[in-house]
């Protein structure tokens, strides 16, 4: 038996967050990114949503003995999905692939108390870049919704539990997609 995949399109794209190793660049079609709310959690963050116009590049990475665990604890504000039917990816045998989204009732637009933060856009950020370059950054903010949320700078003291210190090519990447924003 194969080992299933998730498919990961926010800090799950950065290799660095994570310890799975068998992981490979991908698209999804039927969804997309956005910034959200959620009872679970004060800040916003990335949930994918249905869009059936929609492509999204992401990673997927193998579950090893499909031990969903540790990955369940981590995305505990999400539920697992089945997507395996909507993932392109290169890998050489059709796994059984999930997403993990928060489920549709249980999240709204974020608001001015919402913000989001820059630690964890700077973690998705540099994941993308590693992966697709700058089109694939360019992609990223252009296929997630949400931007008018806040941005709290807390590049300082991080929140964001597996925040990585970006260096300063980051730094600017990061102001300039924001700052060129179509909100």
């Amino acid at each position: 038996m194969k080992d299933p995949f998730f498919f990961g399109y926010g800090s799950l794209v950065n290799r660095k967050t994570h310890e799975y190793e068998q992981a490979h660049p991908a698209q999804i079609t039927g969804w997309r990114r956005a910034w959200r709310r959620s009872p679970l959690r004060d800040l916003c963050y990335l949930t994918a949503v249905p869009d059936a116009d929609c492509t999204i590049d992401g990673l997927i990475a193998a579950v090893p003995d499909g031990d969903w665990q540790a990955l369940d604890i981590r995305e505990r504000a999400y539920l697992r999905q089945d997507a395996t039917h909507q993932v392109h990816h290169e890998v050489n045998h059709d796994p059984e692939v999930a997403i993990y989204a928060i489920e549709a009732n249980a999240h709204q637009p974020p608001t001015t108390k919402n913000p989001i933060l820059l630690s964890y856009l700077d973690v998705v950020v540099q994941g993308y870049f590693n992966e697709f370059g700058e089109e694939g950054v360019a992609r990223f903010f252009d296929t997630t919704d949400g931007w008018h949320a806040p941005i709290l700078d807390d590049r300082d003291a991080p929140i964001y539990p597996r925040a990585i210190t970006p260096d300063k090519t980051e730094i600017v990447r990061v102001a300039w997609h924001l700052a060129n924003l179509d909100v």
